[in-house]
């Protein structure tokens, strides 16, 4: 559905995008993250045609995004960050006349605008001015933008800005609806909202592909999965140093509260220290009350990833 080859971006002496490959097939939701200045934004650009690359091939659907941009865009529903919007019309003014560049005859129109007013709650909204709704319900407006000529591709760029917890919690079961019926590419910030919603994500940093997988594939790459969280009863130096001492200990971080040592242990390689620290502490008769290997999330694994491709240390 969306192929992309050898793709560069550049903006003078800037290489805003370097040379990235990449697949997504139909259907389903694609998350495309990616810290700020990484080139995201200008890989939707190209994709929806706004921008033209400066080097390598892009298709969607199987049209060019460079030779055969006007059968791309027929294709592509595309809500940007910041939704241009016109304040004077009203919601349902602004629709028709979104329609009418689509190319949608009256009664096509009609059936799109009740169908995608309705999909993005906008029923009682309908007839109000645009300017004078408030953020979240622009961002509503612009969706419904994005779907009025109901496209092959959705490309969503942070579709949950300005909305409240409420909203956000329907905008992901929209999302996931939508990647049902649509190819749906979703750039978002908010990483967890990214592992509840996609069934693949794509990471660049820096201008380049970095990873790409399911969440469940990048966060069982991350070493956090082989940090142990431990509680026990006793000296907090002892309990410290024994930990310290085991095989296969990279680090240890150690608290204490209320007579009780909380210990987080990152191991190396793939050693698991749980049994030989269950030992430590029979052995010293300390009272254990947490033993488990903590799991990583997606979160992590971005930030591990895009600090080594910017060459900067992890705290």
């Amino acid at each position: 559905m969306i192929r992309v080859t050898n793709l560069s971006k550049r903006y003078g002496s800037l290489l805003a995008v370097d040379n990235i490959s990449f697949e997504i097939e139909r259907g389903g939701v694609v998350g495309f993250l990616g810290p700020n200045g990484a080139g995201k934004t200008t890989t939707i650009r190209i994709l929806s045609c706004y921008h033209p690359a400066t080097s390598g091939t892009a298709s969607v659907a199987g049209f060019d995004v460079f030779r055969d941009s006007m059968e791309v865009r027929r294709r592509v529903g595309y809500l940007p960050e910041s939704t241009p919007l016109y304040p004077e019309m009203r919601v349902r003014e602004y629709l028709q006349f979104r329609g009418k560049l689509h190319g949608l005859s009256r009664d096509e129109r009609l059936t799109a605008i009740r169908r995608a007013t309705e999909r993005c709650w906008l029923g009682d909204f309908i007839d109000r001015p645009i300017g004078q709704l408030s953020k979240g319900m622009k961002q509503r407006v612009g969706l419904a933008d994005a779907l009025i000529h109901d496209p092959e591709v959705l490309i969503l760029d942070e579709p949950t800005i300005g909305l409240d917890p409420a909203q956000i919690r329907e905008m992901r079961n929209l999302i996931k609806e939508l990647g049902q019926q649509h190819t749906v590419l979703l750039s978002s910030h908010i990483l967890p909202e990214v592992e509840q919603v996609c069934d693949r994500t794509i990471i660049i940093a820096s201008g380049k592909i970095v990873a790409s997988g399911s969440p469940q594939e990048l966060r069982d790459r991350f070493s956090a999965s082989r940090r142990v969280v431990a509680e026990m009863r006793g000296p907090l130096g002892e309990v410290e140093s024994g930990a310290r001492g085991l095989d296969g200990v990279e680090r240890v971080e150690a608290s204490t509260s209320n007579g009780w040592v909380r210990l987080a242990i990152d191991a190396k390689g793939d050693h698991d220290v749980r049994e030989d620290l269950y030992r430590l502490t029979t052995q010293k008769g300390w009272a254990l009350r947490e033993l488990r290997r903590e799991g990583a999330t997606l979160e992590d694994f971005f930030v591990q990833v895009t600090a080594q491709q910017q060459g900067r240390k992890i705290s």
